[in-house]
């Protein structure tokens, strides 16, 4: 927790600098090399593994409706979400990532590429391994890993107010325990449970505008008293209490 903080505090001057026209690359790098590292620019027409480590982290900033392919192509959609990503901290939003916005991505991601404000444990407090579920550990894990980085730009889009996960990961034998509907998409590693505040209605219409499939919550069956979001194949938007459908 305390390397955390300092963290998170090194950050907000790395950003401010940022914000302001410098340039990072040294503290940036620094932190990078515990999780990833880019070396170049990218742009629009880019393509590439290093495209598609960039989407994972901006697919949260996103239009209404919108979800970005996590595709290694560089294109209008994926230029889009890193406008949306720089104007969000403070940069020049030029839709091209370099070294500025890299070094905010950089002051984000924990050593586990995990974003600054969301654990794997909080993600998963059924099965520390990530077995048991529909898919492999290692995808359940990754699918939940794409899902922390949209909470933490619809995080960012409420003024940065905590957001609170009561359930994320579960293995299937979990997911019966707990009266799990078959093939909820918790067994795959994707789906997050949103409790607490801001409020449930505030955390589903904030959610169309962050790259999630499936949002519901209060007037779905089963779902007052929490706001579940997935990003399974097609839409399924149920909040009729909050006028999301």
């Amino acid at each position: 927790m305390i390397q955390r903080t300092v963290r998170l505090l090194i950050s907000a001057v790395l950003l401010a600098v940022a914000a302001i026209g410098g340039t990072v690359v040294t503290a940036g790098t620094a932190h990078a090399d515990e999780c990833y590292t880019w070396s170049r620019t990218l742009r629009e027409g880019t393509s590439g593994a290093d495209v598609t480590q960039l989407q994972i982290r901006v697919a949260g900033h996103v239009a209404y409706g919108e979800v970005l392919a996590l595709d290694g192509s560089f294109g209008p959609a994926t230029k889009a979400a890193v406008t949306r990503f720089q104007a969000a901290y403070g940069l020049a939003a030029d839709g091209i990532a370099g070294p500025n916005t890299y070094a905010a991505l950089y002051s984000l991601q924990d050593a586990d590429c995990t974003p600054a404000h969301f654990t794997y444990a909080e993600m998963n407090r059924c099965n520390s391994t990530w077995s048991g579920g529909s898919v492999s550990a290692a995808t359940a894990k990754e699918n939940s890993k794409r899902t922390m980085w949209k909470l933490e730009a619809m995080r960012r889009a409420l003024g940065s107010v905590p957001i609170t996960i009561s359930s994320g990961f579960r293995s299937l034998s979990c997911n019966s325990a707990v009266g799990g509907s078959a093939g909820s998409r918790h067994t795959y590693g994707d789906a997050a449970d949103m409790t607490g505040s801001p409020s449930f209605c505030t955390l589903a219409q904030r959610a169309r505008y962050h790259g999630f499939n499936t949002i519901l919550g209060p007037g779905y069956p089963d779902h007052g008293d929490h706001v579940h979001v997935d990003s399974k194949g097609s839409r399924t938007w149920a909040a009729p209490n909050c006028g999301v459908g």
